[in-house]
């Protein structure tokens, strides 16, 4: 080992290096391509320094040098240094209630390979399930090593309630409880040398907004999930907010009828039993295997029960989002998932109860936005997430080598 290898430095000063290596990659991804000198002045580090890091980076494949120069300084043009995003992906997976979905992005934000499988989970068992992701996740996993690309790791979006363990505690519309999706899913990929994470599809959808979407200019915001059930985010400060166990954001269990139809909670009354799409197909008159494409087409056609249907759905869900506005009080809401394609039908109805029921609305109250991601949101998300390691830590690309 050589003298100026990093891992010849003693571990506190490795630790360092290692932060600054975050520091660097972040900084280009952030704000783009810069020179060297650039980086150092922005950031703080010393020039030597941030030189001995982009070259650390560029080894890992992490950022790479530019052909176009940087000129109008005086002396020889800097060569800025921009992400390389060849070289590792994150891996997203996401079980819905009639859906499998697979999604590996990779350090530029660049689709590297996709699966979806539709199908009924309901009443499935649970390792039919998982043996049917665990297949999905192999052939991306393979797609990705014919490639020469790395997996930094691997998060699941889950319909339900989970803890910081990754334990599917509940899933009341899938029927599940106390599955370890993580654990079962890496014991069917033998070990794999990544990481391996589960968390609320809703939550990972507010992630997928905050990094990629709308709530990037909104900073505080409610993210609302629309599926069988109905699921929110909640971001405060530019921060996922998962609460003590991480069981915020459970709109569709917000209680706005008492005496209203019973939940597949267990509770009556729920944001869910008037907002969820199985209660909405009902209002409409649909078939309860009815998807959304045919609501939205019954919308455009201006079927009177549809457009009803939806009014009223949209009223109900501005209700629950109110209180939540009323406690957190943010900047705006986004409304994804199946809400998303219904959007121009079930807004208004949220906007004008905001608007009536948020104390706020007198003053500056939360504007209601129609995300742009729609129903990839949460898998997204999760190959985000998969790979936030990479820029909170380089370093560990050499560990999946």
């Amino acid at each position: 080992m050589t003298s100026d290898d990093p891992r010849s430095v003693p571990a506190n000063q490795r630790s360092v290096r290692r932060h600054n290596l975050g520091v660097v990659l972040r900084h280009v991804a952030e704000h783009g391509p810069r020179s060297r000198a650039a980086i150092a002045g922005e950031t703080g580090l010393n020039k030597t320094t941030v030189s001995s890091l982009v070259a650390e980076l560029i080894g890992f494949g992490l950022v790479r040098e530019t052909e176009v120069e940087m000129r109008g300084t005086v002396g020889r043009p800097a060569l800025p240094v921009e992400l390389s995003g060849g070289r590792v992906a994150g891996l997203g997976l996401e079980i819905g209630v009639d859906f499998l979905s697979l999604r590996a992005d990779d350090l530029g934000g660049a689709e590297r390979h996709r699966a979806y499988v539709s199908g009924d989970n309901r009443g499935r068992p649970v390792d039919h399930v998982l043996d049917q992701l665990a297949e999905m996740a192999r052939a991306a996993l393979a797609a990705l090593a014919g490639e020469g690309v790395l997996t930094a790791g691997a998060v699941m979006a889950l319909p339900g309630l989970v803890d910081s363990d990754g334990c599917l505690l509940v899933a009341p519309n899938l029927g599940w409880s106390r599955v370890y999706v993580p654990n079962e899913l890496t014991e069917r990929l033998g070990n794999p040398a990544f990481p391996m994470r589960a968390e609320n599809e809703a939550n990972l959808g507010a992630l997928a907004e905050l990094w990629l979407g709308a709530g990037r200019e909104l900073g505080d915001f409610l993210y609302i999930s629309g599926e069988l059930g109905v699921g929110a985010g909640i971001v405060v400060g530019g921060q996922l907010f998962r609460g003590a166990k991480g069981f915020g954001g459970e709109l569709g269990h917000v209680t706005v009828d008492p005496e209203g139809e019973l939940c597949a909670c267990g509770n009556r009354g729920c944001v869910e039993t008037h907002a969820a799409l199985g209660a909405l197909l009902r209002a409409a008159g649909l078939h309860p295997r009815a998807g959304v494409g045919e609501l939205a087409a019954r919308a455009e056609a201006g079927d009177a029960r549809t457009l009803d249907a939806l009014g009223e759905a949209g009223r109900w869900l501005g209700v629950g989002v109110a209180s939540a506005a009323n406690l957190i009080n943010p900047a705006g809401v986004v409304v994804g998932g199946y809400f998303a394609p219904l959007a121009r039908w079930l807004t208004p109805g949220v906007q004008e109860e905001l608007d009536a029921r948020a104390l706020s609305a007198e003053y500056d109250g939360p504007r209601v936005h129609t995300s742009a991601l729609g129903g990839d949101a949460a898998v997204r998300g999760a190959a985000a997430l998969a790979l936030r390691r990479v820029f909170e830590d380089p370093a560990v690309v050499a560990e999946l080598t």
